[in-house]
């Protein structure tokens, strides 16, 4: 209600990277083994990778001659952008219990069933809509960080909820980061309402990719963490033989259903395919290597006023850094998912990172997902304590849980 997410994840993220730090840093042989902070591989190499896209930023802004003062302005931005997606695994890797962040979520996500309730009976009745920027739009970001609409908003004449997100499907994005954080909780009445508050946010959300994404993590979650199992072996040589059979009718399918799912918001479709078609040829015909350093405010009428780069982070990244920030963006997935899928074999918690992990990697083909890291930053957390080497140790998967580290 008061639009300060924005605000106060950039300042949670210092406060807490700077406690981080001044523990490490003042840690000794002496200093109890539970007390010790090791920060892990996988933070480092997401440390370097994000840093590396400040420099191709850098490089950018001074090749196509832009003032120092806009340099400064856009390696702010990249802090509480680009920097979050770094800082918060960082974050993770304190002495946090993560039962705390799951129940945290868990009530969360009630509060947000209460409030999606609400609106669909305010959507019911017809009510106005009702919006206002926050004042601490003072301390700069886009306005969509800022704004705060009550009740839901119109997205090609079809009634959407953002909540506390910027955007409607921002909303699902964080919906499905949820999800698999709640599933975690071990009192069975909150983890039921904390699935249901997320399910609620997902569909309240109207985002296409986040109800396929939704039951897709879930089942390929499991598939990468079972794999192992001679029975899960014979299923897939069965299930192999039976798309070998069918293939047909299965490409098909999948050809109509990619036509429904275009269709079924067929002007957002259209001016993302725009976005993607500008963004790549200006990428390859005008900065290659660095990229532009930035994206612009504000796009063309042509683009629906959506700034070239924008909707999609593989093509934004190419365009606003170049194929060296894309490089290091995906390095950075490429490592932390072999990290993790290494882990997730024995461990609970890293089954949740991988998650986690496939989720954000399922949205950068629909968000910019660096500017949606204020909201999930809980994810990111628990992304971080994935990435703690001890937890490769745990060995009984079915009972990990019980041996969370406090």
């Amino acid at each position: 209600m008061l639009g300060a997410q924005y605000v106060c994840a950039t300042f949670l993220a210092s406060f807490l990277t700077f406690y981080l730090i001044r523990k490490w840093w003042n840690q000794s042989e002496k200093t109890p083994l539970a007390e010790k902070i090791t920060i892990s591989p996988s933070a480092w190499v997401w440390i370097i990778a994000m840093l590396v896209i400040e420099v191709a930023l850098i490089v950018g802004h001074l090749n196509f001659d832009l003032e120092i003062s806009q340099i400064l302005k856009s390696s702010f931005m990249w802090y509480r952008n680009w920097g979050l997606l770094a800082l918060f695994p960082l974050i993770g890797h304190i002495n946090i219990r993560s039962k705390i962040i799951y129940r945290s979520v868990c009530i969360f996500c009630f509060q947000s069933l209460i409030i999606v309730i609400i609106c669909t009976i305010a959507e019911l009745l017809r009510i106005p809509i009702f919006s206002y920027v926050s004042p601490l739009k003072a301390f700069g970001g886009v306005i969509d960080s800022y704004r705060v609409y009550l009740f839901y908003v119109f997205d090609e004449n079809e009634p959407r909820l953002q909540l506390f997100a910027p955007w409607p499907p921002a909303l699902g994005f964080v919906a499905n980061i949820y999800f698999c954080l709640v599933q975690q909780e071990l009192n069975k009445k909150w983890r039921w309402l904390g699935m249901v508050g997320a399910v609620a946010m997902v569909f309240g959300s109207v985002s296409r990719s986040a109800m396929v994404c939704l039951p897709s993590v879930i089942v390929l979650t499991w598939i990468l963490t079972n794999f192992a199992r001679p029975w899960v072996h014979i299923l897939a040589g069965f299930v192999s033989t039976l798309i070998g059979i069918f293939s047909s009718t299965l490409i098909s399918y999948l050809d109509s259903f990619n036509d429904q799912f275009n269709k079924a918001r067929s002007g957002s479709s259209e001016i993302r395919a725009r976005l993607r078609r500008m963004a790549q040829d200006a990428w390859w015909n005008e900065a290659p290597i660095w990229g532009h350093g930035r994206m612009e405010a504000r796009g063309s009428a042509f683009l629906a006023y959506k700034p070239i780069g924008s909707h999609h982070a593989w093509f934004g990244i190419l365009y606003a850094q170049g194929l060296v920030g894309c490089i290091a963006l995906a390095v950075a997935f490429l490592w932390s998912f072999i990290d993790l899928l290494i882990k997730a074999q024995t461990n609970e918690q890293a089954k949740v990172g991988l998650s986690i992990l496939l989720i954000m990697f399922f949205f950068t083909f629909a968000e910019n997902i660096e500017t949606l890291a204020y909201i999930c930053w809980p994810g990111l957390l628990i992304l971080g304590i994935a990435f703690k080497k001890e937890f490769i140790l745990q060995q009984d998967k079915s009972d990990s849980r019980k041996y969370e580290p406090c």
